[in-house]
């Protein structure tokens, strides 16, 4: 015989109220928020100016899945608001909210704190910014924009103009094209990582796609195994390969020009017969004294840069990175 709940519940939680409804009828403690739904959408309907029955169609609708939230679960019981609409309900995820971005983003840990993607949420860059879940997710839309590749971009140049701005240049990754996406370098939800990227440093988290450049290699570019952006600025540049300076002055950062590019050194290594100073002048090397700033610049004849598997000593030099 099904007996009805204990009318004496001032002490418990909503959830444990519906749980407690639903029991005697066999019906999971979701299965009885989904029927406490009904109470919010008798006015939230087609008809509200903001909608919200789109949320049905995702997974946070799912009748299905016993996890499934109801309205209650996130906004609270919301007694106040059930006895006059113009009381806000107890948590609302509105930029205009009066509940702390640590509220919010507290109603949506309940439920997705046991994913390893959100393990390191508290301390987080966006965590400490008072940035909500809901300031980047659209949970009442059918599709959330920050989800797809295609459209996530969009969420994110909300607050980074800078990477907006660079992503707009002629060398870059294509994430406006949809190909690439920003989360797959970056995990907004925090990580051990600095700048929020996915791995443990950022030469880790480029070598996801980037294999080819990982080695081991027999001579090694320091620069390399310390961090991309020593030469690179992964969001775009008007330089290609998304260099951050046209070599060899990248280059010049670190290392001293050599060859006919210092007039200090001409004659120095000028093959016997040459005229010192001229513009045919040659060197030690095989080269002309203005060839280091055309074509390819250093890399005319140090190609390795990332690292070179060259075992001779001699004939080039595989320590210099040169074929």
């Amino acid at each position: 015989m099904l007996q009805p709940p204990p009318r004496n519940q001032g002490s418990r939680s909503a959830m444990e109220c519906r749980a407690a409804r639903a029991a005697p009828l066999g019906l999971s403690a979701a299965g009885a928020s989904q029927a406490d739904d009904k109470t919010c959408t008798s006015c939230h309907d087609k008809s509200w100016g903001t909608p919200v029955l789109a949320m049905y169609a995702t997974k946070h609708g799912n009748k299905a899945d016993a996890r499934t939230p109801g309205c209650q679960t996130c906004h609270g019981a919301s007694a106040s608001h059930l006895q006059s609409p113009s009381n806000s309900p107890d948590l609302t995820f509105t930029a205009k909210s009066k509940n702390s971005a640590s509220e919010k983003s507290g109603a949506c840990l309940g439920c997705h704190k046991g994913d390893s993607k959100r393990s390191h949420w508290a301390g987080s860059t966006h965590e400490k910014n008072d940035v909500a879940c809901a300031s980047c997710h659209t949970v009442h839309a059918a599709k959330d924009k920050v989800l797809a590749k295609a459209t996530q971009f969009e969420v994110c140049f909300t607050c980074h103009k800078q990477q907006r701005a660079q992503l707009q240049r002629p060398s870059r990754h294509a994430v406006i094209e949809g190909k690439v996406a920003c989360s797959d370098c970056h995990n907004p939800h925090g990580s051990v990582g600095p700048k929020l990227v996915k791995r443990d440093s950022v030469v880790e988290t480029c070598y996801q796609c980037h294999m080819e450049k990982r080695g081991p290699f027999v001579h090694n570019h320091e620069p390399v195994n310390e961090d991309c952006t020593n030469c690179h600025s992964p969001h775009g540049t008007a330089i290609e390969n998304l260099l951050k300076v046209r070599p060899p002055f990248l280059c010049h950062q670190c290392h001293s020009p050599h060859g006919g590019f210092v007039p200090q050194t001409l004659g120095a290594q000028i093959i016997s017969g040459t005229t010192i100073g001229s513009p045919a002048a040659g060197t030690g090397l095989g080269k002309g004294t203005t060839n280091v700033t055309q074509g390819r610049a250093c890399m005319n004849c140090h190609t390795q840069v990332h690292g070179g598997n060259n075992p001779t000593a001699t004939n080039p030099t595989p320590q210099f990175m040169l074929r």
